[in-house]
């Protein structure tokens, strides 16, 4: 039953740092982009960010399916 809360922990908390690190990467495409940069830089780093904030989500999916299991075990015990 513990592994289920510290993994349940460590993803989410992991996935909320990951979807501020992309959603930071974001912002920063969108500054080069409208600073009217010509070479296609924005394009690489907007890329970045939906790769990192994609797996942000992942990361809190994860995390919900061993809280469920966490209080699925904690019913069943108690």
């Amino acid at each position: 039953m513990k592994k289920h809360f510290k993994f349940w922990l460590i993803y989410s908390i992991s996935g909320l740092i990951t979807i501020g690190a992309g959603l930071s990467l974001f912002g920063e495409a969108l500054a080069i982009k409208i600073s009217g940069d010509e070479t296609s830089t924005w394009f690489w780093w907007g890329t970045a960010a939906l790769v990192v904030f994609n797996s942000g989500i992942s990361l809190i999916g994860n995390g919900v399916k061993h809280r469920v299991h966490y209080e699925r075990e904690k019913r069943d015990l108690g």
